[in-house]
């Protein structure tokens, strides 16, 4: 009797545990219908592309998220998006110094101690939007914006990931209550039974604490393209890309001479095998 009852106290105990399992909501699969010219072994960075990522990641992502492991002369480095073979050395890149000049960054004044802000050089970080991560959730109902110097390698489908995410703000499917200062994106990893209706099947996506960012002409390109959702997306996103790892095109380019060489190597070396073997039996 009383191995059949701890028996049925399992199966509940197990029953319970698993509720907020089957409960639990999974975020739509990342859109596979965008594609970057840097995708595959031989693909490369689209430099007027990187160029319109970063007038959006300048006039709309900058204002709440920092990007605290890239350098202004990064922009102007080989392969980056202002750079200019006639400026080997990225300081002295002329588009880099124009970018500079809209930013002041804190410093230390070395004759009275007091802190002060100077006119950012090419050598300095990217400015962040807050002073600190407490000022950063004070902003954003207590959310904290994360870090886009490496964002997409932080993330699983990395470009398909934030591209979807940018695009996947929707209305929240019928019964659904959606929290004060957050927002329902089908893309989103998360847990909506709270704010689930009874009965209700549980939907796809998550809730997000940034509202949407990225709509038809948000930014103006200054070579004509149409500024589309998508094409904004797309293009912030390629330059996330470029910025997770910017010398990816050096990288490939390196690869596929060392591939090249190999083969030919392997020629010589089968060619040479015949030659001198080819009068001794095996």
């Amino acid at each position: 009797m009383m191995r059949k009852a701890l028996a049925i106290a399992a199966v509940f105990g197990i029953t319970a545990m698993a509720l907020p399992a089957f409960a639990e909501t999974t975020a739509m699969e990342p859109r596979t219908n965008v594609h970057w010219s840097f995708e595959g072994p031989f693909g490369r960075f689209d430099q007027a592309q990187l160029q319109r990522g970063y007038k959006v990641y300048h006039d709309v992502c900058s204002a709440c998220h920092a990007m605290s492991l890239m350098s202004y002369r990064n922009l102007g480095q080989k392969g980056g998006p202002f750079y200019d073979p006639k400026y080997p050395n990225p300081n002295d890149n002329p588009y880099v110094k124009t970018i500079v000049k809209d930013f002041k960054v804190p410093d230390i004044d070395t004759d009275t101690g007091d802190a002060i802000k100077r006119p950012a050089t090419p050598a300095d970080r990217f400015v962040s939007p807050f002073p600190n991560e407490y000022a950063a959730r004070a902003s954003n109902g207590g959310a904290l914006p994360p870090d886009l110097s490496l964002i997409i390698n932080a993330r699983e489908n990395g470009a398909r990931y934030v591209f979807s995410i940018l695009r996947g703000y929707m209305a929240p499917p019928p019964g659904l209550k959606v929290p004060a200062g957050r927002f329902y994106n089908g893309y989103m990893q998360g847990d909506l039974t709270s704010a689930m209706a009874p009965g209700m099947k549980p939907p796809e996506g998550g809730f997000i604490a940034m509202p949407l960012q990225l709509t038809d002409n948000r930014v103006t390109y200054d070579d004509g393209t149409k500024a589309t959702a998508d094409q904004e997306a797309a293009d912030v996103v390629a330059f996330l890309t470029w910025a997770g790892e910017p010398h990816a095109d050096e990288r490939k380019t390196l690869g596929l001479a060392v591939m090249i060489y190999l083969l030919i190597f392997t020629g010589v070396l089968y060619f040479s095998y015949r030659t001198i073997w080819r009068n001794t039996k095996h």
